[in-house]
């Protein structure tokens, strides 16, 4: 993401994400280190399953670095299919700083 290979973050649909719109602005830092990168909300997509926006988005969008059966079953790992089933989201984002 910070390269600006990565333009789309995937999510569930939590409550929390219900207002998220383009425009928005997300900081995404850098897991165990102290790195961050600020992201600008493109655009907010709904899926019915991460099969179903892996297949639209295109997996090059989503992780560049791996194949879509690597994507989808890292993705799984996190959100379980009582998570999955709540929406899948595709959310647009380009670097700001």
């Amino acid at each position: 993401m910070a390269a600006g290979r990565k333009t789309r973050e995937v999510r569930v649909k939590y409550p929390k994400f219900a207002c998220l719109a383009v425009g928005d602005l997300i900081r995404f830092v850098v897991k165990d280190t102290d790195r961050s990168c600020m992201t600008r909300v493109t655009r907010v997509a709904e899926y019915a399953s991460f099969e179903d926006l892996l297949d639209v988005e295109g997996p090059s969008q989503v992780n560049p670095g791996a194949s879509r059966e690597e994507q989808l079953a890292n993705i799984r790992r996190i959100y379980p299919p009582d998570k999955e089933r709540l929406g899948c989201l595709a959310i647009g984002i380009e670097l700001v700083d």
